[in-house]
């Protein structure tokens, strides 16, 4: 892991967007920009910061730390099931097969926890006890383990505000078709249970997750998107947990979740101007993603320095 100095000096050259003009039109998500080329889709993942459906600034190496993890885990979990991984050409790009993505976020959550609208503890606490059409005990504090994960479905939004789902209002609605949907649901899941069992190797607890999924010319269902990185994932340092959870203090995170907390304190929830994050704040969470790459995987993160980091792109593409 680089130093705070290095980071800091890195910030002006931060991937903030990517311009490949000879791929096409150029689709741009929270995070990501995409082109589509024939069968397959090539995806660079930028320095974007994003949190409360807004793009809050941007994170120096960031998009590195994505790429690389989302590697990570879809060779870890393969055998679960297919994903839409072909090549990483570039530390901030991948090379996926292009699938008719299902317009359904599958959030699996372990813990009763969060700060932004669509969490579940936010519901709770204001006395709601069926939140997405799952119905929650009597009792629960926040940050506390679940009896069992539950999955909490919402739209995939490109831009905006993703909205709430249930089970009924997805078949209802016909989104996707009941064999589809029972086995997103199972392999969502397992996927899960994998990531939980990885990260508590690693000392981490895999809190909550979201994954994408799509289907693929044959209508199979395939992983694509991201998998268990910081920015899909609220991940918490397993040794401390306990007397935290037993204090009522907020568990030490290994994810964005002090981004949300730092804007919030700010009073910025999504709307209003957004404030603008220090440098030196900005530093902190550079560490903390190339934290939980090294955490989990087991290796240094080495990141890719670049002033020029489109020309990079098109060099490694070509």
């Amino acid at each position: 892991m680089i130093d705070r100095k290095t980071i800091i000096g890195n910030i002006p050259f931060s991937l903030k967007s990517v311009n490949l003009p000879k791929l096409g039109k150029k689709y741009q998500g929270k995070v990501r920009d995409s082109y589509v080329l024939n069968d397959k889709r090539i995806i660079v993942t930028t320095d974007r910061q994003s949190a409360f459906d807004r793009v809050l600034g941007f994170i120096p190496f960031k998009g590195q730390v994505l790429t690389k993890l989302s590697e990570f885990w879809f060779q870890k979990t393969a055998d679960i099931i297919q994903n839409h991984l072909l090549s990483v050409p570039d530390p901030n790009v991948m090379v996926v097969k292009n699938c008719q993505v299902i317009p359904i976020e599958m959030v699996v959550r372990g813990y009763i926890t969060g700060v932004t609208d669509t969490s579940i503890w936010g519901s709770y606490e204001k006395g709601d006890r069926v939140i997405y059409g799952v119905k929650f005990p009597e009792g629960l504090q926040k940050n506390q383990k679940l009896s069992e994960p539950v999955i909490t479905p919402t739209t995939k939004a490109e831009a905006g505000h993703d909205e709430r789902l249930t089970e009924k209002e997805i078949i209802q609605r016909k989104i996707v078709s009941p064999a589809i949907w029972k086995q997103m649901k199972k392999t969502a899941l397992d996927l899960f249970e994998r990531g939980q069992e990885i990260c508590d190797k690693a000392g981490i607890i895999l809190v909550d997750t979201k994954y994408e999924f799509g289907l693929d010319k044959q209508g199979k269902l395939i992983l694509v998107d991201e998998i268990h990185t910081p920015d899909s994932s609220r991940y918490w340092i397993k040794k401390t947990y306990p007397e935290r959870f037993k204090k009522g203090v907020e568990p030490e995170s290994y994810d964005k979740e002090p981004l949300r907390i730092w804007f919030k304190e700010r009073g910025f929830t999504g709307k209003g101007k957004i404030p603008k994050m220090p440098p030196s704040f900005i530093a902190k969470l550079s560490r903390l993603y190339m934290g939980i790459y090294e955490k989990i995987t087991g290796k240094k993160f080495v990141p890719e320095l670049s002033k020029n980091v489109n020309q990079r792109i098109i060099k490694n593409l070509s």
